[in-house]
């Protein structure tokens, strides 16, 4: 994997930081890190961060240690006085290392996760303004600057982000003589010729345990609805949410056009294992699955996710998380760090080595701009209309759980839509009174 060039050097050494009565240093934003231990004295006056970061890479050959390698290989060079102690956990161990850490009262410097809203709340990170400079929190593009607030301040700092779309197999399309659909009633009559073709999975539709939370939102969003309303309480039970559950399981589910799986127990990864085997028809899928597919030879199309009327107007994203704790006192040498882990180089280089998209304005410019990225223009036009989870509640972690759980239930041949959403929304409500 690349890592960034040796050459770099950190801009605006001496920028004006906005601590209230301190000069301090710029923060930009990292990935998660799983850290052993909390922040200690580096020697000779200096100090050295502990940061705990997830791993994006599939085994040691993509693995995200050695983008953390280079990185902090380079920072050193030019910020003697700070090291960077890197420790890497798999996405499966990450949110747990960090919190067992937390309870021991070894916070880590740094940490990029899965959520970070319970840490705002329990007053364990520093805010953004705290850490950053104005040119680094202003660069974050807005739909991922709010997601990453508790109440109105920023403590979530986006890292990597993604965007799905409505993914086609243009091969089996063409076998079919087809077109990419437009409407939920086109989905249904392109199933409904893709499985006359012999397509095992005419629609693949993941609702198992996986990632289904995710699964769900692109639905909802398409039927005009959502985990939330417009004024940010939740309405999982909402009208327009019930309805487009009773679609998937009357006019897809229950006509036989999601293939031999049934959806509450297909995982994600599943699914697109066989639409990168050519077995699948029509799937949501994110940049990386592109490139997979587009490996093994699968002609990808791509659309956004139809609704009843037409297009879906913005598109389901998706963000990973990086924060500062407070519990070591390190500040300003965070916000250096982070500053310099922001610079359009560095964000560029962790985006492209693993098909993601980057998350501030500038970097984003640059990559639309790269012919090089041509297949990625769509995700990324789609980022700065995204619609993300409720990441700045706490409740959204059992909320999620739920969904997981109990999703597949809702597009099951007799299954009720209003009674499981009902029911999740029950959750949802007790979360909330809980926080």
């Amino acid at each position: 994997m690349r890592g960034p060039h040796a050459g770099m050097k950190r801009t605006g050494e001496t920028v004006q930081r906005r601590y209230t009565g301190v000069t301090a240093a710029v923060a930009a934003l990292g990935l998660t890190a799983t850290l052993s231990g909390c922040g200690t004295d580096g020697g000779s006056g200096g100090v050295t961060l502990k940061l705990v970061a997830a791993d994006y890479g599939t085994g040691a050959e993509n693995t995200s240690k050695k983008y953390w390698d280079d990185l902090v290989t380079t920072f050193e060079k030019t910020h003697p006085g700070i090291k960077v102690d890197v420790t890497v956990h798999s996405w499966k161990d990450v949110d747990r290392e960090v919190a067992d850490m937390v309870k021991r009262d070894e916070a880590p410097d740094i940490a990029q996760i899965g959520a970070y809203a319970d840490y705002a709340k329990a007053g364990k990170l520093y805010r953004a303004n705290e850490m950053l400079a104005i040119r680094t929190e202003s660069n974050f593009l807005p739909s991922l600057s709010e997601a990453g607030k508790v109440g109105s301040a920023l403590y979530g700092l986006p890292f990597v982000a993604s965007t799905r779309l409505l993914f086609y197999n243009k091969g089996l399309f063409a076998q079919a003589g087809i077109d990419a659909p437009q409407t939920w009633d086109d989905i249904g009559a392109d199933a409904e010729k893709l499985k006359k073709s012999g397509v095992t999975y005419p629609f693949a539709l993941p609702l198992g345990q996986e990632e289904s939370q995710a699964e769900t939102l692109m639905w909802l969003l398409s039927g005009g609805g959502g985990y939330t309303d417009d004024s940010g309480t939740y309405a999982i039970d909402s009208a327009a949410n019930v309805e487009t559950f009773r679609w998937l399981r009357d006019d897809l589910v229950g006509k036989g056009l999601t293939g031999p799986v049934a959806p509450g127990k297909l995982d994600r990864a599943k699914a697109f294992e066989a639409f990168t085997k050519g077995d699948v028809g029509m799937l949501n899928g994110h940049p990386t699955l592109m490139q997979d597919a587009e490996k093994k030879g699968v002609e990808v199309g791509m659309v956004p996710l139809p609704g009843p009327d037409g297009p879906t107007e913005g598109s389901m994203g998706v963000a990973d998380w990086m924060m500062g704790f407070k519990q070591n006192g390190h500040r300003e040498e965070i916000g250096t760090f982070l500053d310099f882990a922001y610079e359009d180089t560095n964000v560029l280089a962790f985006a492209d080595a693993y098909d993601l998209l980057p998350v501030t304005g500038s970097a984003s410019s640059r990559m639309e701009a790269d012919r090089k990225q041509k297949k990625l223009h769509d995700f990324v036009a789609a980022l700065p209309n995204s619609q993300l989870y409720p990441f700045g509640k706490t409740s959204w972690a059992q909320v999620s759980e739920a969904v997981k759980e109990k999703i597949g239930s809702a597009v099951e041949p007799g299954g009720n839509p209003e009674t499981v959403l009902g029911n999740i929304a029950s959750v949802a409500r007790e979360a909330e009174s809980a926080e």
